[in-house]
């Protein structure tokens, strides 16, 4: 909404109007993810300013619907994760960790406290708050689960902010800083979910793990491994190979 009000040299709310809107939408090279919330942003203000009796008309009513894209999977590739890994001071090695073998996100990252580590039946757990707050329980690896301990009690990244943890951003920029240029941390997550398909091939299960509230969502995240693409290339050859499989062709009038 700031970025409305600047863009719109900050006209009164009761003036603007559905081309002012459209104009601004179309003026921003942002991510069709973006535009959505943009859109989504700006149609939930103008119809609480009705509700409200702030405005008698809403400007945002016709605003068009931004179409959807599926982007191409990306996932962080393995040398360039172990590379990083390599590198890592310990505390920025366990934040490549948790984004790259548990899926987690960099606001996910930037706020595990010791107390969400829980015994399960069979095995540690970390509770997570994630977006929309939204909880899952992941299992940990005793690998995982020894490199937590390292860094508790308390917030495993500790800070002197108000949240008395690091913030997100200051996670993404640790962690990007020792992958390759263009490789973010959010590509470590897209590794997760490749991986985790690739051994299970569970999209339900990944999707859980991840948090989505949507398989489509979670199918943005999983890149084809070349193994599974040689395997279904070799499968519909081996049917399909006319050396193999004599042709069986009848004339018909």
């Amino acid at each position: 909404m700031r970025n409305l009000v600047k863009f719109l040299e900050n006209t009164a709310p009761e003036l603007v109007t559905l081309d002012d809107l459209i104009e601004w939408m179309i003026s921003k090279d942002w991510a069709p993810e973006t535009k959505r919330l943009a859109r989504s942003s700006v149609k939930g203000f103008f119809e609480w300013a009705v509700l409200a009796g702030r405005l008698t008309h809403d400007p945002s009513h016709g605003l068009p619907k931004v179409k959807g894209t599926i982007g191409i999977p990306r996932p962080a590739t393995e040398s360039a994760y172990q590379f990083a890994l390599v590198v890592a001071k310990p505390r920025e090695r366990l934040m490549l960790r948790l984004a790259a073998e548990l899926g987690l996100r960099r606001a996910e990252v930037a706020s595990v406290h010791s107390r969400d580590i829980i015994e399960l039946e069979h095995c540690r757990a970390l509770v997570i708050n994630g977006k929309g707050r939204k909880e899952r329980i992941l299992p940990l690896t005793n690998s995982i689960y020894s490199d937590l301990q390292e860094f508790g009690p308390g917030w495993i990244f500790p800070s002197k902010s108000k949240t008395g943890h690091i913030t997100p951003h200051y996670v993404g920029k640790l962690v990007s800083e020792l992958l390759p240029e263009g490789v973010t941390m959010h590509k470590l997550r897209h590794r997760f979910a490749t991986v985790a398909y690739d051994q299970t091939g569970d999209v339900l299960a990944v999707q859980q793990v991840l948090g989505h509230s949507s398989p489509a969502t979670t199918q943005r995240y999983v890149a084809l491994s070349q193994r599974k693409t040689e395997e279904l290339m070799s499968k519909v050859g081996a049917i399909s190979n006319p050396a193999t499989r004599p042709l069986n062709i009848s004339k018909s009038l």
